[in-house]
């Protein structure tokens, strides 16, 4: 099994101090920094662009995680690829041919991921499954932070691990906390988005440790 990783998303990052964000999740031991990108059209919001992206990843000490809430994922995966980032995950919703925009990710120099929404079944995926190095289960419906977790989804993660045999990374985001994180590791997570439970604390660099710390002892359990 992948070792788990918390990935603190900068979507509930408060934008007046981001790089002083940026930092403390990154002393509280971090692994990735999600960044949700929303066209407006895919999901009902927009959220951070190219030139943001462009300024985070002149700062960021860890890689970033590029999550396309977006219809066209190509153009702007390419985009995001370009600015620096490490991985690139578009929603299975929108691709066409998943191989072919896997495979121009790949070549574009970032690791591609698959993204579906909690209405979509699993069997969705059965195409990408070969082609990506990460799939991710959003636990809201996307568009928003803030939302609550929605449980149903944690049988498309054993499903995957299970039915499917997908070894590779199974990321979760969308409602992670203290509360609900040991359920999402103990059923095949290895890499826990959480916003605003993060950036919404006292101390994020403390609470992103307490979040690994729960996740490690709820994988460890499973096993």
């Amino acid at each position: 099994m992948n070792p788990i990783r918390i990935a603190p998303s900068l979507l509930s990052v408060d934008f007046a101090h981001l790089e002083r964000g940026l930092r403390s999740v990154e002393e509280g031991g971090a692994d990735l920094h999600h960044v949700d990108v929303m066209d407006g059209h895919f999901v009902p919001n927009l959220s951070i662009g190219p030139p943001v992206v462009k300024a985070i990843a002149r700062v960021a000490q860890r890689p970033l995680d590029c999550h396309l809430m977006v219809t066209d994922p190509l153009v702007y995966g390419e985009r995001f690829a370009q600015l620096g980032a490490w991985g690139v995950t578009f929603h299975i919703e929108v691709a066409d041919d998943p191989r072919q925009l896997c495979d121009a990710l790949r070549a574009m120099g970032v690791r591609p991921g698959v993204a579906l929404n909690p209405p979509t079944a699993v069997e969705a995926l059965e195409p990408a499954l070969d082609h990506v190095d990460l799939v991710l289960v959003m636990s809201v419906n996307p568009g928003f932070g803030g939302q609550a977790f929605i449980p149903e989804v944690l049988a498309k993660v054993e499903a995957l691990r299970g039915r499917y045999g997908f070894g590779k990374d199974i990321e979760m985001d969308g409602g992670i906390g203290p509360s609900t994180i040991g359920a999402c590791a103990a059923a095949g997570a290895t890499v826990l988005v959480a916003g605003s439970a993060v950036y919404g604390a006292e101390d994020p660099a403390a609470r992103v440790g307490e979040l690994r710390r729960l996740a490690q002892a709820a994988a460890v359990d499973c096993t």
